[in-house]
């Protein structure tokens, strides 16, 4: 069998509904859903363009966490509750993906979990090393 790593972001919430934030299976690094909240658990205030930013912060953090970057993002979902916000998510996902775009998806929906969420991000990586247990 494949040995797992996990990450989590916000413990509590995760254990709520039993998932972690991000998984690592072999050289694959899967991210949850991922909205926008902060370490106090208030969702990001601003809209889709700020709240673009700290989903990308957290995904970051957990990819990194498992051993990989931004750079190895291959696939991203992302669902929005108001398309006419999307031109504000530009700068953001240049920012993070411009010099290694992943394939990406982006879907209106009619709601996430919190009403002031407006933007929710998955992501999935592909590193080139394979897990190395510790000594």
């Amino acid at each position: 069998m494949t040995d797992r790593l996990r990450t989590h972001s916000n413990p509590d919430f995760e254990a709520r509904f039993a998932y972690c934030r991000a998984l690592r299976v072999g050289n694959l690094i899967h991210v949850s859903g991922t909205a926008a909240v902060e370490d106090d658990g208030s969702v990001t205030p601003g809209g889709a363009g700020p709240q673009t930013a700290r989903c990308l912060a957290i995904i970051k953090a957990a990819v990194e966490d498992l051993g990989g970057s931004l750079a190895d993002v291959v696939r991203l979902r992302m669902y929005i509750t108001d398309i006419s916000q999307t031109d504000s998510m530009g700068d953001h996902l240049r920012a993070a993906f411009a010099d290694a775009p992943p394939t990406s998806t982006l879907v209106e929906v009619s709601g996430l979990v919190d009403p002031e969420m407006i933007i929710e991000i998955e992501a999935e990586a592909i590193i080139d090393s394979e897990i190395v247990e510790e000594a």
